[in-house]
């Protein structure tokens, strides 16, 4: 495969951070309210926290349109959780979700989910930890970045109106 200059200049690592700080342009220049752009990000966070592979967007979408967040933060948010991030995410849902429930949390544990026959002899008590987890995680983790996201974006506006002011 033959490569232009311009490809053959940058190193993959460098093609990311491109990408990255591109789609983070892109992001802050939506023409919508801090609190929209915010709200957007915080309800994909909180969807991309739960084990529901296939519905997170679908999650993160419909709770933006209800709570009039930006539809399109939402769904790329909820990139939180990748295939990268499965593992670490879930996991520590799990322990999470395990030391809150009233159950014997020795038969809960991660060794005992090697195989799918040990996962259903466990059944509720490992759906009912990881879900528990995943519902704190997601409530921190959504404000979290509903927080962040909104002083960044307030910021970026109020940066944006001075630069508009000053070429006036």
């Amino acid at each position: 495969m033959l490569l232009s200059a311009r490809q053959r200049r940058y190193t993959w690592q460098q093609r990311w951070q491109r990408r990255c700080r591109y789609w983070y342009y892109r992001a802050l220049r939506l023409e919508a309210c801090p609190k929209a752009l915010a709200r957007g990000i915080g309800l994909g966070v909180f969807a991309g926290c739960f084990p529901l592979f296939g519905l997170q967007i679908l999650i993160g979408v419909s709770l933006a349109t209800l709570l009039r967040g930006n539809k399109v933060l939402a769904a790329a948010a909820t990139w939180i959780s990748n295939p990268f991030t499965y593992l670490p995410l879930f996991s520590f849902n799990f322990q999470l979700g395990r030391l809150f429930l009233p159950t014997d949390n020795r038969l809960l544990t991660l060794e005992k989910l090697s195989s799918w026959q040990s996962l259903q002899e466990l059944g509720s008590d490992f759906l009912h930890a990881l879900m528990l987890g995943s519902v704190l995680v997601a409530i921190a983790l959504g404000f979290a970045a509903y927080w962040i996201s909104l002083n960044l974006a307030r910021r970026h506006h109020h940066r944006r109106r001075l630069r508009r002011a000053a070429s006036d």
